[in-house]
């Protein structure tokens, strides 16, 4: 297949559409399908250039000219002149079908250049905008914000041929929007291949860790809508019994100064370690290695791709359940499923840190757990959707395998 995916954000700019969309590419070039990426440019870099050219001739990455946002930094917005473009570029291409991943200027884009080859028009929806949206334009009315993101979602939904959603938890909430848009059910999957090895006790003293310390993590984008702060909170009273753990928090983002105060707040300057943005296929492996526990609360996740890494790794699990976070863990056993409450959370982490057998049964359960999020198995569902989804398709939800 000849795909066009269309996306406001990429690599450089780490969060879990950039990695939702590598995954998808690294697995359908092995399967020598051809892949065309449009998304912004963050300028030159070494790391750019890197992500642009890892899959080789079969992956084209089209960068955009973009201006940055004044309410996030991180992102940017492809520019109208530009992107028309690309446009131009590529209307004598005839796509197989068009993948778009972000509701912004790469959903206009992606439904004009699907309409001009007569490609399917496949939009996948990543993110839990009501949710969230209020964190980043707090000087509007919340209740205002979320109509707003309803409407503008259901807007947008019934302009594709077919949703692809992570988990039926996202799913039901576009259902009650009023979507009609036929839809799959289809998370995005890890790559477990890449999800092996690594160090923890290389990461302890690279980060001065003592070798025998509880040491418990999180891997996260450090924005409000992830909850650390909570996390932080859940620290501080695990530490008051157990007063040598140590807290890596990996990641960037908006919010890290915030939380940089709250940790000198709370006291927890000599517990709490920040350790920025890692490397997939190093330094993130030795993250996970090197923790006893993995803490994770976000409430706004529609998947939470760390989760399922956290597993591959066999690093025992305590987690709240909600939205897509539930899907991930409803059947499994690697993980103890946490109320957002500190004292219940702290309970929780106490217990996993003592019980050396609960540890144990945990960890050995995570490899099995993330099996089920092979994107081996998983890439072949999309690929029935590129090939099955059309204007006429009937608006109902059927999970492809139950479909006759």
């Amino acid at each position: 297949m000849d795909l066009l995916m269309v996306s406001d954000v990429y690599f450089p700019r780490v969060n879990g559409v950039s990695t939702s969309i590598r995954t998808f590419v690294r697995a359908l070039v092995a399967l020598g399908h051809r892949v065309t990426l449009v998304a912004p440019d963050y300028g030159a870099s070494d790391e750019q250039t890197a992500r642009d050219t890892e899959f080789g001739p079969a992956f084209d990455v089209i960068r955009v000219p973009a201006r940055v946002l004044f309410f996030d930094p991180e992102d940017r917005l492809m520019t109208a002149r530009a992107l028309r473009a690309v446009e131009a570029r590529l209307a004598s291409r005839r796509f197989d079908a068009v993948h778009v991943h972000t509701p912004f200027r790469a959903h206009g884009v992606g439904v004009r250049l699907a309409r001009a080859s007569g490609a399917p028009v496949v939009e996948t929806y990543h993110t839990y905008f009501e949710e969230y949206i209020a964190h980043y334009l707090p000087w509007c009315p919340s209740p205002l914000l979320r109509l707003v993101a309803r409407r503008l979602s259901r807007k947008l939904c019934h302009e594709v041929d077919h949703l692809i959603v992570p988990t039926t938890e996202m799913e039901a909430v576009l259902r009650t929007y009023g979507v009609r848009t036929p839809a799959t059910v289809l998370p995005t999957g890890i790559d477990l291949d890449e999800f092996q090895g690594g160090d923890g006790q290389r990461f302890r003293a690279a980060q001065g860790l003592a070798p025998g310390a509880p040491v418990v993590a999180t891997v996260s984008r450090l924005a409000i809508e992830k909850n650390i702060p909570f996390l932080l909170d859940v620290v501080a009273r695990v530490v008051r019994d157990a007063p040598a753990l140590r807290f890596v928090i990996a990641g960037e983002g908006p919010d890290e100064k915030r939380l940089r105060t709250r940790v000198r707040t709370l006291g927890l300057d000599a517990n709490v370690v920040f350790v920025g943005n890692l490397d997939r296929r190093t330094t993130l492996l030795d993250c996970y290695r090197a923790a006893d526990a993995f803490l994770f609360a976000s409430p706004t996740e529609t998947q939470g791709l760390v989760l399922i890494e956290a597993m591959a790794l066999g690093i025992p699990i305590v987690s709240t359940a909600v939205m897509g976070t539930a899907t991930v863990l409803r059947k499994a056993r690697s993980a103890v499923v946490s109320g957002e409450h500190v004292e219940e959370f702290a309970r929780h982490v106490l217990r996993v840190l003592r019980d050396d057998t609960l540890r144990i049964a945990l960890s050995a359960a995570g490899p099995r757990d993330a099996a089920a999020w092979d994107n081996a198995r998983l890439i072949q569902r999309a690929l029935e959707v590129y090939a099955t989804a059309r204007p006429d398709a009937a608006a109902l939800s059927i999970p492809l395998e139950e479909r006759a």
